[in-house]
Parts: structure tokens; C-alpha cells; sequence
């Protein structure tokens, strides 16, 4: 199905069946995360609070179930080329697993100050990397000179029918599991960068439960979410680098997330990287999960008190855990000041 608008048609958006599709198709392949809850977060919140933890996720973030689901549906007349993606590294990672499982060869693009392990990680997978320069360079140029020269085909990160489909799983599954505890969420919060997480959980999560608030967790001076959702159009982050947070540094919403998240999300909050850092160290020191800081943002956002939680259930998606040692031991450091 189409990904981008022609002159004067309105986009093409992915349903709730699209997303039960993607969860077929990435049945025996992706990992059921489970929601674990801490009594000491129920206390200190007065709600109810399970976390989804996607750092348990295949490549350790949910950007590999939006992969595959989109590089799966590759016509297999398509794939002599391979697939070409620019990523900080969570989505390299998803795109050279999901493409080593299809048999295909994979380029990404990422940037030079792009976490080591998330780089080794990635050609680990099967990937070939290439780096660029996020100040000075523009990684979609660099992307598409490939994608000519190699015949591949690009699969972006979240700007995507089958992407956001595919990240709407995530949603999918939190309404499943908390309707077998019979439960209803209140509150599902989600980190949001380009929006294709944020887009397809709300999707799937209002389909079963419209009058739950789905709201996006962001950095602090990077909450071009927060601020688009207030003004009614795409804003952009004045920086491009500057927070802990690498996983979550796309400068703008992508058009086709907005058109989505605008009218079923419509709200957010944001955390400072000192708040990340402590959420950071809560997870491992409270439930034992290593968790990245750009997956820790909304775990953040809620010890920082930034959503009412009393007397709620609510749902907190923690995204991606691949973390480099020397950043995840400042994590824990802080967390004990």
C-alpha cells in the first residue's frame, strides 16, 4: 500500500486491521514482550503501572517489528538490491536483522557519534554501515545515492504504512494483556522521535479502548511532538544532537505519523536527560532491565511526576535497551546521587 501523498490525494493511514495483520506476520518471529509491574512505582505513582519492556525485544528494541513487517512484504522480484535505512542505530539494527531473515543485503546509514555497540551491533546483524555527519551532512542524500547506485530499496524509519503497522504491535499486544487482566488503561504513554511508535500504539490502544489518553514522552528541548500538538502543524527541534537521548533526535514528526498522532494522541510530556538518568537506573535497580536512556524517556516523565497516575492504570512503554557500558554505569552513578 502507498507510503508517501501524490499532489492533492490524502494519505494513505494504516487500521487496527492492518496492525493485527503485522501481528500475524510477526508471529514466531518478534518476542510477545510481557508487561511487568514494581509495587514500589504503583506506590509511588498511587496508580497502577505495568511497563513494556522492549529492550527484551529480538535486536533489543521494538524498531525490529516495524522492519520486518515492512521488509518481509518486499516482492521477492524487489529484493536483488537490498534495502538501504538511516538510523541512529535502533532501526539499523531492526533493518539488517529483518533483512539477514529475508535473505537480502542491507545498508545503513548512521551517524558518526552514533553509540559504538549500537553500531557494532548492527553489522553484527548482517549490515553494512555508512557514516555521515549529523551538523554538516544529510543522511536521506547520502541514503538515496545508494538506494540509485545499488538498486535498493529504501525502508525508512517511521514515515511508513507498514512501519507504523508494524510498531503498532506494541499497542496491540498492551491491549490484549491488560484486557486479560481485565483491565482497562487510563494512561499509555510512549517515547516518541519520528512518531511511528506513538502512531500505531494509539491506533491499535483506541480501537479497544477509545477513552484511554495515549501521550508521547520526549527530551527535554527536543519535544517537537509536545509543541506540533499545540500549534496544529510540524514543528521542528532547533538542534539536531544535544540530549543522552540518541535514539529519540529526528528534527520533526513525520507527515504521515501527524496525520495520525495529531487526531488520536494530541498531547505529551518531556523529561531532562538528569530525570532519564535516574529512570534509567530505577529500571535496572527495581526490575533488572537494562534500558537505553531514549527508552527510558516516558518511564522518566512519570517518576518525574509529569502524568497524574493516582487512581489509574496506565501502560509505559519502555522502547530499546542498547546502551553503550560507559553510558549506562553514568546512569546508574546518577541514580545514587
Amino acid at each position: 500500500m502507498a507510503t508517501s501523498l501524490s499532489s492533492g490525494s490524502a494519505p494513505v493511514l494504516p487500521t487496527v486491521d492492518d496492525i493485527a495483520s503485522a501481528a500475524e506476520r510477526l508471529a514466531g518471529v518478534a518476542v510477545h514482550t510481557p508487561l511487568v509491574s514494581s509495587a514500589r512505582l504503583d506506590a509511588m505513582t498511587g496508580g497502577r503501572v505495568f511497563l513494556k519492556p522492549e529492550p527484551l525485544q529480538r535486536t533489543g528494541s521494538f524498531k525490529f517489528r516495524g522492519a520486518y513487517n515492512r521488509i518481509s512484504r518486499i516482492a521477492e522480484s524487489e529484493r536483488a538490491g537490498g534495502v538501504v535505512a538511516c538510523s541512529s542505530g535502533n532501526h539499523a539494527q531492526g533493518v539488517a536483522a529483518a533483512a539477514t531473515l529475508m535473505g537480502m543485503r542491507s545498508v545503513i546509514v548512521m551517524p558518526k557519534d552514533a553509540p559504538a555497540v549500537k553500531k557494532a551491533r548492527t553489522i553484527a546483524f548482517g549490515g553494512e554501515v555508512v557514516e555521515y555527519d549529523r551538523e554538516s551532512e544529510d543522511r536521506d542524500a547520502i541514503a538515496g545515492d545508494i538506494a540509485r547506485e545499488r538498486g535498493a530499496i529504501y525502508v525508512p524509519p517511521y514515515d511508513d504504512f507498514h512501519i507504523i503497522a508494524g510498531q503498532g504491535t506494541v499497542g496491540y499486544e498492551i491491549a490484549q494483556d491488560l484486557e486479560a487482566l481485565d483491565l482497562r488503561p487510563d494512561v499509555v504513554l510512549a517515547n516518541a522521535s519520528g512518531g511511528g511508535l506513538i502512531s500505531g500504539i494509539a491506533l491499535a490502544v483506541k480501537a479497544r479502548f477509545p477513552e484511554a489518553r495515549v501521550m508521547t514522552a520526549e527530551p527535554a528541548g527536543f519535544d517537537d511532538h509536545a509543541r506540533s500538538f499545540r500549534s496544529g502543524g510540524r514543528e521542528r527541534n532547533n538542534r539536531v544532537s544535544g540530549s543522552i537521548c540518541d535514539a529519540l533526535m529526528a528534527a520533526t514528526p513525520g507527515a504521515l505519523t501527524f496525520e495520525i498522532s495529531s487526531r488520536i494522541v494530541g498531547e505529551g510530556v518531556s523529561a531532562t536527560d538528569e530525570e532519564v538518568e535516574r529512570a534509567v537506573a530505577f529500571a535496572f535497580e527495581e526490575l533488572k532491565l537494562v534500558v537505553e536512556p531514549g527508552g527510558a524517556v516516558a518511564l522518566a516523565a512519570v517518576l518525574a511526576g509529569r502524568v497524574d497516575l493516582r487512581g489509574k492504570v496506565a501502560a509505559v512503554v519502555l522502547s530499546g535497551g542498547n546502551v553503550d557500558a560507559a553510558v549506562f554505569n553514568r546512569c546508574l552513578a546518577a541514580g545514587r546521587a
